[in-house]
């Protein structure tokens, strides 16, 4: 958008800076031209008048003191020719014919065209012939003048830069304020200054993130409230069901209410990742963090690896950036069989950490749709198999909740990577 009004100010701008420069150029070209022909007439018709006053042997020293910038006199017949082309020299012409009369036989010739020359002819008193020279010119412009227009092109250029500035700058800061917009309304506020347009759309923006705030509180305040209550129920059922006597049947009912109260704890986990950017940043070594992890997973005999370094400390949030890194390191080992953990600072400084497996993978069409809470790849909804299909939603809402992003993608070989990058966190080096 920048560029295009940035394109359309600046054209036109140019073409009336042209249009006033053609109109005075061709302003300047007709005063030249009606100056000259009120004073060619007079000044010709007096200097004919001179020279044919003189005498012969005198003449050729006054021909240098009537010398114009644009013609000259000559004695004699002059150049042959042709009849007069042009306009201009034909009223020249005829305005020196009538200011001097018919004694003096005023007539034209052109001699060259381009560049343009022309000779009036004239027959003084005692016969002698007598030759005006014409080279018609206009004044050469001045050398300040390109210097000039140069300056008024670059004043253009800027002018233009700074007016499409100003009116896509809130545009600008709209679109950052929504790209860091986060679930918990603590992204940046817009400016509510400046023309009315932009104050109205300022607020209309900081009112959109406030009702969406509040309505994501709201559903994940009722989700939380519902799992939380359901845990009770669930407690007091599993108590009775132990109660009852060993056979087929209270198996299959207790595992029914582990599982109920499995969903129940992840129901409640995701509530509670919308909130994970409310814990404060602390300066953490980033691989000694990693390297605590997966000492954790291998210690109670989980096939977790680490696989590179960043060699700095950053400021992050611990418990929240454990809980992504957590959930799929788990998800990896549940359906990979192992993880691979791998961490890496871009050309920026920012934090980017991986977590891959070699598992069956995920197929393009669904690696957006899996983040999303509930949603399995699997129609069966066997928990088993497909899980709750709430690991990845957590995951990647805690990760937005941090200021990062979540994103999924299948490995060559087979397996899946999912890559946690942390645009707001920046690695310093040791």
């Amino acid at each position: 958008m920048a560029s295009r009004l940035y394109l359309i100010i600046l054209a036109g701008l140019l073409l009336a800076q042209g249009l006033s420069l053609a109109l005075l150029l061709y302003e300047r070209y007709q005063s030249t031209v009606q100056a000259m022909y009120n004073t060619v007439e007079h000044d010709v018709a007096t200097s004919v008048t001179v020279l044919d006053r003189l005498p012969a042997a005198e003449r050729p020293d006054w021909l240098a003191r009537l010398r114009r910038d644009n013609y000259r006199y000559l004695l004699g017949e002059g150049r042959p020719g042709v009849p007069l082309v042009s306009e201009r020299s034909r009223e020249v012409t005829r305005r020196i014919a009538m200011e001097l009369g018919p004694a003096f036989h005023v007539h034209g010739q052109t001699v060259s065209t381009r560049p343009e020359l022309y000779q009036v002819h004239f027959t003084l008193s005692d016969g002698s012939p007598l030759t005006l020279e014409v080279t018609p010119h206009l004044t050469p412009v001045a050398a300040w003048l390109p210097v000039m227009l140069a300056l008024q092109l670059l004043l253009l250029l800027l002018c233009t830069w700074l007016a499409v500035r100003l009116a896509t700058r809130p545009l600008t800061q709209l679109a950052q304020a929504a790209e860091a917009m986060t679930p918990t309304a603590d992204g940046p506020r817009m400016s509510e200054d400046g023309p009315t347009e932009v104050a109205q759309a300022a607020t209309a923006f900081n009112t959109m993130q406030d009702r969406i705030a509040r309505h994501l509180k709201e559903r994940l305040h009722i989700l939380a409230s519902i799992s939380h209550d359901l845990q009770t129920p669930i407690t007091r059922m599993r108590l009775r069901a132990e109660l009852l006597d060993e056979g087929e049947e209270r198996q299959k009912l207790l595992g029914d209410l582990r599982a109920m109260e499995q969903l129940v704890r992840e129901g409640v986990a995701y509530a509670r990742s919308a909130h994970g950017g409310a814990e404060a940043p602390v300066r953490l070594d980033v691989d000694a963090f990693l390297e605590s992890l997966v000492f954790d997973y291998q210690d109670i005999g989980q096939p977790v690896t680490l696989a590179g370094s960043v060699g700095g400390t950053a400021m992050v949030r611990r418990q929240a950036l454990q809980r992504v890194v957590g959930n799929l390191v788990d998800n990896a080992i549940k359906y990979g069989g192992s993880a691979e953990i791998s961490a890496w600072r871009d050309g920026q400084g920012e934090l980017s950490i991986a977590v891959a497996d070699r598992g069956p993978g995920i197929p393009e069409e669904e690696l957006d749709a899996v983040l999303q809470p509930f949603y399995r790849l699997e129609a069966s909804r066997n928990r088993d198999t497909g899980g709750s299909g709430l690991g990845l939603a957590i995951a990647a809402q805690l990760a937005r909740a941090i200021g990062g992003s979540l994103t999924l993608a299948n490995r060559e070989g087979g397996g899946l990577c999912a890559t946690i990058a942390l645009r707001s966190v920046s690695i310093d080096p040791r």
